[in-house]
């Protein structure tokens, strides 16, 4: 891999020095002026950019072309104010919004496509949002919007939007096909074509990629394989549109968590054994788990299917001009989704093979492992355990959301009703299991050899598996969500414009969980081996059993969101802007689960922001600078631990900070450069309490968890000829804190990526390389393991060794 990111290196280092180039704009170039850019997010009509008192970013379909994220999250990276880990693989990666704490996923945003959620809630247990949709050539276009009117335009949003708006046909036929590889095994195939099927009248657009790939790190299985397709009918009169549409997802994708590290301060190194950029312990040799339940029957699971949601979306969209300057628009979507979810999550970190034996209550050196597929006695200098987390859910979200709008001389007001119901139903059952502490590990056996194998207690493990379906849970969350809302946009003079908006939001959740009590197999009539019982063994000692006893619980929300904003637009490249607003997000699932039968525990965290912001555009220059100020009540941690517990703590925060965004093509379109960043100081109030074992902490004023100071990506290109073009990225993340008490660093490290193109006519050839330097940058530390205890042998999740992707895209 060093030689292949060496040859990319040596390939780009050529264009660079390359002494011709064009002196018009590239044909390749990424970017679409701002100048020229309208958004739609959390704003109630069309709005020039420069005139929207917002602080959001786009991305054209052509800009997300050339940067060719490996997933959503990295190119969600290039958005200020979101502070992004990549570390988990395609999904299930997390993204903060402004500072805003959590225990991962996307808690404070909604994700969209076309203006309604993808799910309604971003952030329900192991159902990230990002697991529900793929970026591919169907998107047209970006909007990510921070904070802001976020909490108007849609629920649980304080901290922003983030729209993936998809293409519509228009009279001529067009299209996109593009093939691709890589050095890990990847071949992926996107096509979308659109056109007219009745000219200025009816149109369709269909889009949609299948990939397989064996994975950046290795995992002895295909790691991604799935696919997407995507598809819409448009028919256009006189007065409006109507829209309907389809989208069908089945993906399954790997998901990455922490492996060992060894850190000392800021410097991080490979654990012996464990390749950091290529080694996970999701691997092929632990990939089975088959064993029964304490209930009756079998329960059985396969890591290769990993992360693999199945997703139908049925949607419409209608238009109609009702006269009189008055319009009405209603957007309607079901979605179904029923999701397997299966991960290796590491119980703490690796322990020498003695006190592994010793804390089974092995004494001395009474102790044996052996290899569960072999058979033969082995001798690991360090095992680990590792939790074989499998998870179900079924979800469904039934949204539809009217709004009026009323045009004027100075402006336009538009009132709405939103309605949404949602539904979430999760089974677990989790079991631990036995492995060499190694990125290729081998499931192991472990006996205690002052025993016979008829005695009790002889083994500590059945086949590998220490801890048999040790945690079962079986629970539901609906919700029944009834907004209004309302915006008003008025033009105070030519210059000075004024935003408004308020929601009132009465929404219903409820739900249920079932109890669980222990059971073992002992009196099963089961053998471990066709011979022994399971009195022989100590898997089966702590088995979990669903009963039949169930606690409901109704939860409502009554809240009232407002936001209000002047935009002064100093002349048609210039504006600034400020903006107060007031948001909310309902409790997440979590919290409702451990709180069911004291729901007067958990409250709404709610959200007070102020932002300033200077905007310039023209069309080769941007620049967006944007302070802000933020302050979070009742916010909710609620990370689930190794052994099935929950952290169920609640804190307030407060947030200073600014974004930066720029962009400049420079030397007669010689060189482009992009750039945002972010500088904030995130910290703790009022956090004090009890830990679970009763032990008291005071936080207060401490840096918040997993929240870099500063981090930033800059993307200088140059564009050799109007055809050929080179690019390098450098993205930095600075240090952070794992944990609330700030005693284990996460340090600062920046990931170089690198790629070039060429365009001949209608085809484009691509090379992308990611992390070509190999950097080991971890994003978080071990969240499940509970306190951290500094330097030394760590767990943490880095981001993903070099890679190279080769493509060719044709444009029809």
């Amino acid at each position: 891999m060093k030689n292949k990111s060496i040859f990319l290196l040596a390939g780009i280092a050529t264009l660079y020095f390359n002494n011709t180039y064009a002196q018009e704009t590239p044909q390749d170039s990424t970017r679409t002026a701002s100048i020229d850019q309208v958004v739609i997010t959390g704003n109630s009509n069309p709005k020039k950019k420069i005139e929207s008192s917002t602080a959001i970013s786009t991305f054209s379909a052509k800009e997300i072309q050339k940067q060719n994220p490996i997933s959503a999250a990295a190119l969600l990276q290039r958005v200020p104010g979101f502070a992004v880990e990549t570390s988990g693989g395609e999904v299930g990666n997390n993204l903060f919004a402004r500072g805003i704490p959590s225990a991962g996923a996307y808690e404070f945003v909604q994700v969209q496509e076309d203006g309604l959620p993808v799910f309604e809630d971003g952030a329900l247990q192991f159902a990230n949002a990002d697991n529900f949709f793929r970026v591919d050539n169907s998107v047209s276009r970006l909007e990510a919007l921070r904070g802001g009117s976020g909490s108007i335009f849609a629920t649980n949003s304080p901290g922003g939007l983030i729209n993936f708006i998809t293409k519509e046909g228009g009279n001529d036929f067009k299209g996109t096909a593009k093939l691709e590889t890589s050095t890990y095994g990847l071949m992926r195939t996107d096509v979308n074509v659109g056109g007219a099927l009745v000219q200025d009248k009816l149109f369709f657009n269909v889009g949609g990629f299948y990939r397989t790939d064996d994975g950046i790190r290795k995992t002895g299985f295909k790691a991604n394989q799935g696919g997407q397709i995507r598809m819409n009918l448009k028919y256009v009169f006189d007065k409006g549109y109507a829209k309907v549409y389809y989208k069908k997802l089945d993906d399954r994708n790997t998901f990455y968590l922490p492996i060992p590290l060894v850190q000392n301060g800021n410097d991080l190194k490979e654990f012996a054994g464990f390749d950091a950029n290529y080694g996970t312990y999701s691997y092929r040799n632990i990939s089975q788990l088959n064993i029964p339940q304490a209930g009756g029957g079998f329960f059985s699971r396969n890591l290769e299917d990993g992360i693999h949601p199945k997703v139908d979306v049925l949607g419409a969209e209608f238009k109609y001009d009702l006269g009189g300057n008055f319009s009405v628009l209603n957007k309607t979507r079901y979605t179904n989704i029923n999701m397997n979810y299966t991960g290796i999550f590491p119980s703490g970190g690796p322990t020498s093979a003695a006190d592994f034996a010793r804390s089974y209550g092995i004494a001395g050196n009474n102790f044996q492992y052996s290899s569960v597929s072999s058979g033969a006695v082995m001798n690991p200098a360090f095992v680990q355990k590792l939790g074989f987390w499998a998870i179900d859910k079924q979800m469904n979200n039934f949204v539809n959301d009217l709004q009026f709008s009323y045009k004027f001389d100075k402006g336009n007001v538009t009132a709405g009703f939103y309605k949404s119901n949602w539904k979430s139903h999760q089974n677990w059952n989790w079991s631990n299991i036995l492995a060499t502490a190694s990125d290729n590990p081998e499931l192991l056996n472990l006996v205690d050899t002052s025993l016979t194998p008829n005695s009790t207690g002889y083994s500590k493990t059945y086949n590998g598996v220490t801890e048999m379906s040790f945690l079962l849970r079986d629970s539901q969350v609906q919700g029944s969500l009834n907004d209004l809302y309302a915006n008003l946009d008025y033009n105070i003079t030519d210059q000075l414009s004024f935003n408004g908006g308020i929601r009132y939001s009465r929404d219903f959740y409820k739900g249920y969980g079932v109890n669980t009590t222990s059971g073992n197999l002992n009196n099963s009539g089961l053998t471990t081996d066709g011979t022994h019982s399971f009195l022989t063994t100590t898997a089966d000692d702590n088995m979990s059993v669903l009963g039949n006893k169930f606690t409901y619980w109704n939860y409502d929300v009554n809240r009232v969101s407002f936001t209000t904003a002047l935009n002064y637009k100093i002349n048609s490249e210039n504006a600034v802007y400020a903006r107060f607003s007031n948001g909310f997000r309902s409790p997440n699932e979590e919290a409702y689960y451990n709180n069911m039968t004291n729901l007067s525990a958990i409250k709404p965290v709610t959200t007070n922001q102020l932002e300033v912001g200077y905007k310039y555009y023209s069309r080769t220059f941007d620049i967006a600078v944007i302070p802000f100020y933020s302050t979070l009540k009742n916010l909710s941690f609620t990370d689930v631990f190794s052994d099935g517990t929950s952290e169920n703590k609640f804190a307030n925060t407060t947030n200073f900070g600014v974004e930066l965004e720029g962009y400049a093509r420079l030397f007669n379109n010689l060189l482009e450069v992009t750039f945002n960043g972010t500088i904030q100081n995130p910290k703790y109030k009022d956090f004090v309490g009890n830990n679970a074992d009763g032990t008291t902490f005071n936080y207060d004023d401490n840096t918040v968890r997993r929240m870099p100071k500063f981090y930033f990506n800059i993307a200088p290109a140059v564009n050799i000829t109007k055809q050929w073009r080179a690019y390098a990225s450098v993205n930095y993340y600075g240090k952070r804190f794992q944990d609330e008490k700030n005693a284990q660093t996460l340090p600062s490290f920046s990931e170089v990526g690198a790629g070039t193109s060429y365009q001949l006519g209608k085809i484009r050839f691509a090379v992308d390389g990611t992390n070509i330097f190999n950097t080991i940058g971890i994003t978080e530390g071990d969240p499940r393991a509970g306190s951290p205890s500094g330097d030394g042998t760590i767990m943490a999740r880095p981001i993903m060794g070099a890679a190279v992707r080769a493509s060719i895209t044709l444009d029809f």
